[in-house]
Order: C-alpha cells, then structure tokens, then sequence
C-alpha cells in the first residue's frame, strides 16, 4: 500500500469543493438572536500541543493500516454486529455537530464567533478536509473490508466530516459552553464507529479520517485572523439557517433591506 510522506501537508494545503448548497427557498424564517461572543483567551497550549492528539491519531492510523491486528479487529466487530447488519445514520451524525451548533446561536449562547465567521471556518475546514481525504484515497489504494473492489478505504470521508463539524463546535464553545463543545465528538465517534460496524472502513481508515479533520480545524483557527473578513458582522437583519433537502445539505440565509 503506498502512503504519502506528505500526508500531514496535504491536509493542511490542498483545497477542494465541498458540498454545500445555497437554496432560494426557505425551511424556515428563522431569525438568529445577536449571540455575545466571547472573548478570545490567550491558551496556555500552543499550536504544537494542539496538534499532539490529530498527529497521534494519523500516526497510530498509518502504523495500523493492512496489519493483522485491524484485520482480526475488523472481523470481530463484524461478527458482534451481524453480516447483515447496516445502519445509515451514519450519513446523518456526521452533521449533527453543525446543528447544535447553529442552534446554539439562535438560542444565544455565547460563542468564540459571530455565525459568519463560524460558517466561514466550517467550510474553509471541510474543504481542505475533503481535498486531503480525496487525495489519499486515490492515491493510497487500499480495498474496502466489505468490497475489495473499491480501493477508496484509505482514509474515511464519513469520520472525517464528523470530525471537522465536531472541531469546530469545539472551538466555537468551549470558553462559554464546555459540555456542548464535548458534546459534538460523541456524535463524531459514533460515525467512526458506524463506518466500521457497516464494514465499510478499517481501524486505520477511521483513525486518520479523525486525525485529519482535527489537524484541518485546528489549524484554520489558528490563522483565522488572516481571513477576517466579515460583512454581516454589524448586521441585525439576516436569517440564517441550515437546510436539509433530501441527500443534500445546504444554508439558508436572506438580509433584509
């Protein structure tokens, strides 16, 4: 299996479309309450710290992947979930941190940032995130447990969506709100899980996916202040919300003249 010595640049470097969609119509006409945001700490860890667990997950990933013990691991998992078994929403969770997230604003707890700066990290990350994984998959080759015919394993799309999606709510509340910061990688785990149970993704798979949408996140944050930009940061008449049609996923949002 070839595995890319510049694993960690790609993901911090490489830049793909993500699948968002803006709608014309709405769900809904909900209005976001002007949430306070919080203050930026000076944390006490820095980038190196930060990057210390997605590095681990990524090395652990690579040091497991086509081993016999993620082999064995994966057949045990297999025959403790069923050959039949298959549950879908792992097409769902992944997304759940975005909606408390958004939830979280209209209900006005308070928030390292205003939502469209919140919603500006969120794509950047998954964009970067989504050209990493897509890249690795080509390039890596390895075969599905459920289907050696596809050789997109390598790494996870799924879990490192959810991973991405749970960052960022962590990032986002965990000065004001430190259990629904928490809360958003339970989801994240449970996705990576999944992927495994529906045998469609090895240990390894699920551990770089991980590792790869944390290292993503974090590392945007990190230098958000080089995009800043924000043109509804004075704005009270915009209605924002997530929408959700069918397979895809998208945001609603109207201002008012």
């Amino acid at each position: 299996m070839k595995i890319s010595i510049n694993l960690l640049l790609l993901v911090s470097l490489c830049v793909n479309i993500t699948n968002a969609q803006f709608t014309e119509l709405p769900p809904t006409k909900v209005q976001f309450k002007r949430s306070k945001q919080t203050e930026r700490k000076k944390s006490k860890r820095n980038l190196f710290t930060k990057r210390v667990i997605p590095f681990t997950l990524i090395a652990s990933g690579i040091l497991l992947s086509t081993s016999d013990f993620e082999k064995s691991l994966q057949s045990d998992i297999r025959g403790y979930a069923g050959d039949n078994f298959y549950l879908n929403i792992d097409d769902y969770t992944r997304y759940a941190p975005i909606l408390q997230m958004y939830a979280a604003d209209i209900f006005g707890v308070k928030s390292r940032n205003h939502w469209f700066d919140q919603t500006k990290n969120l794509l950047i990350s998954s964009v970067v995130t989504s050209a990493a994984t897509t890249i690795l998959k080509q390039e890596v080759d390895k075969e599905r447990p459920g289907d050696p015919t596809k050789l997109n394993s390598f790494p996870s799309g799924h879990t490192s969506m959810a991973f991405v999606s749970a960052a960022v709510l962590y990032e986002e509340f965990i000065d004001s709100s430190p259990l629904l910061a928490y809360s958003g990688y339970i989801f994240a785990i449970t996705t990576g899980s999944l992927r495994m149970m529906n045998n469609k993704h090895y240990l390894s798979d699920v551990l770089v996916g991980a590792g790869i949408g944390i290292l993503t996140t974090r590392l945007v944050y990190h230098y958000e202040h080089l995009i800043s930009w924000n043109p509804f940061k004075s704005d009270d008449d915009i209605a924002f919300a997530p929408q959700f049609t069918g397979d895809s996923v998208g945001l609603y949002f109207s201002k008012s003249f």
